[in-house]
Formats: C-alpha cells, structure tokens, sequence
C-alpha cells in the first residue's frame, strides 16, 4: 500500500489532526537578524530578518523540533515550513534563486520529523504536506486604487513560480501537496495548474489539499467569492479535501465549514486561527476554548481534518486530538449531478 492508499484508508476511519502555527512557534524564539543568516547567509546583502523559511536551511534543528513537537502532540499530518517559498514572496529578500534549496531543506526536515515518530508508533502513519502559500501578489485585484485594471503579477509567472517550488518539494519526498491560505481564486487556479504540470513533469501524482480563507464577516474571500462559489470554481481540480483556514476564529468560521460540509464531494479540512487578534497582534484563545469549538464540529459532522492556523500551538493540537478521538469522521454526501458554476455567487442550474 503506497502513501496515497494508505492516507486515503486512515481518513475513513478517523478524524485527522493537522498541526497547527509554525510562525507562531518561530516567534518564540526571538531570533535576531544574525539568527537568521546564519553562517550560510552571513553576507547576505539584505536584512533577512522575519524571513522565517530561510530557518529551514539556517536553524534547522529548531524547525525540526517544531515539527516534532506537533507530532508528539497528536498531529497525523504536518505542513512544511515553506509557506513563503515562491520566487514571488521570496523576492522581498532578494532570494528568488534560492527558492529551491529552502524548498527542499523544509521538507527534507519535516520528512524525517515523520519517520522518527512513526517508527516509534507504526500503527498510526505521520504525513508531510508540501506547503505553496498564497505568494504575497494578487491576479484578480488591482495595487492602485485609480487604475482598476493595474497588475502586479501575471498568471503564467504564478504558475512558474508555483511550479518550481512543488518539483522541490517533490524531490524532498513530500506526502501531499497543500496550497493554503487561497484570497484569490485566480492565483489558486495557477496553482492548481502548476500543480499538475509539477505532477507530469516528475511522472507521478500526490494527493492536493486546496484550503481557502474568508477573510472577514462578509463571509467572502478577498477576491469576492463566497464559499461555495469558491469551491465551484475549483472542484474540477478534483483535490483529496477542500478547506478553509486563517483569518478567522473557529467561532467565526464555524458557518462556513457547515456550508463547505454541505456541498463538498471530497474531505473537508479546517484549521482556524486561535480567535481573532488583539490590540497586540497575539491570539488569546487558549487550548481548551478552541478545543470546545472543534470537538463541536466533530460531534456534528462537519469535518475530516482539523488542526490550528495563527497562535495555535502544540497544546492546541494535544488537546484536540483528545478531544475528537471519540467521534466519526465526516460522511461525503451524494450530490445530485448539475451544472455548477460561479462567479462571486454560485450559479447551480
């Protein structure tokens, strides 16, 4: 039984844990700006401070323990820490050619992150899901208020960009593919395209997580779109679960996890924030108050796998996982066929 089966036989039997904040636990250590180069970077003639990535390849024992501790907390699947490693977000630090060795130093850690612990509990596999975060441009939304047809990325150089960092990832031996933290549906379609081009290129396939983000009461994505317009606009991309994640709260979110839940011919994901942020950019949150919300939503159906996104932590994850040991996954329902489109509303005919 390869990776895929054997991912794909666990979730019908349990709900599984993601892991939750890696900036979050990065934060904590207060690194500097000579923690950050590192001697690999010393030279380097930028501030790289903040560039929390480049830690893979500078600080490689912290972010394998960071993966560790997730996993010894009850997380099945880990993300790697390459939420920024596209040639696009990277150029904020003049590191767009070395896009491919943080890539693959991420993986390569969270890899053998997973192997260690699994070989210690073998009856309960660990995966690694290779991380394409949202890159910092937007295909749909103009930079200029006075110009609404204005661009500042196009989306063949997303797709070239998304494009080398999974065939890295890929050569790190990634798990699973997950694009995250998805505003624009646009970028999110380059993606996915990437995605497959990766996947021909190598000559063999890994599931796709596609996790999307409401970014605020509206109940919207950034580009516009609600939940299920969103999700029609991308089902074609058949992924192994659809998701959302960030920006807000489980409080918050819950409603738009019950609709994905509706409508989602494939497993729903979820990892919230640890509630919304205060006046100081933390997240207050504790363990057991997002535990509460998540055992919820177990207890009514509406998910296959959860975890924590912004100032969740290790003890977020233990405590869920106790929580949701007790409850069935979620039932894929039976949609009856019809056309499905979208544009900012979902047009269902």
């Amino acid at each position: 039984m390869n990776k895929f089966e054997l991912l794909k036989e666990v979730s019908k039997n349990r709900i599984l844990l993601l892991d939750g904040a890696m900036g979050t636990m990065i934060q904590a250590h207060k690194f500097d700006e000579a923690d950050y180069r590192g001697d690999q970077y010393k030279d380097w003639h930028c501030d790289v401070k903040g560039n929390n990535d480049l830690l893979s390849i500078t600080q490689p024992d912290t972010i394998k323990q960071i993966h560790l501790d997730y996993l010894h907390a009850g997380a099945d699947i880990i993300e790697t820490n390459t939420f920024n490693s596209t040639s696009i977000a990277m150029a904020d630090y003049d590191m767009q050619d070395e896009v491919h060795a943080i890539n693959l130093s991420a993986a390569k850690l969270a890899k053998q992150a997973t192997e260690e612990v699994s070989k210690v509990t073998p009856d309960r596999p660990r995966f690694v899901a290779g991380v394409l975060g949202p890159t910092n441009r937007t295909a749909s939304i103009s930079p200029d208020v006075n110009d609404p047809g204005k661009r500042n990325v196009t989306f063949e150089e997303l797709v070239a960009s998304y494009f080398d960092a999974t065939c890295s990832l890929m050569e790190g031996d990634v798990d699973l593919i997950m694009l995250e933290t998805i505003f624009d549906t646009l970028n999110a379609k380059a993606g996915i395209f990437a995605v497959q081009k990766a996947f021909d290129a190598k000559g063999y396939s890994l599931p796709v997580m596609i996790s999307g983000t409401i970014t605020d009461a509206s109940g919207r994505t950034l580009s516009g779109q609600t939940t299920e317009a969103f999700y029609n606009s991308i089902r074609h991309a058949t992924p192994f679960s659809f998701g959302l994640n960030c920006a807000l709260g489980p409080d918050l979110l819950r409603q738009y996890v019950a609709e994905l839940s509706r409508i989602s011919e494939g497993l729903v994901s979820a990892h919230p924030n640890a509630g919304l942020p205060n006046e100081f950019g933390e997240y207050d949150m504790g363990p057991d108050e997002m535990a509460n919300h998540l055992e919820e939503w177990a207890s009514s159906g509406l998910v296959n796998i959860v975890g924590g996104c912004c100032g969740s932590t290790p003890e977020h994850v233990r405590e869920i996982s106790k929580r949701l040991e007790k409850y069935e996954p979620r039932t894929i329902p039976k949609r009856e066929r019809k056309m499905r489109l979208s544009g900012l509303e979902p047009f269902v005919h």
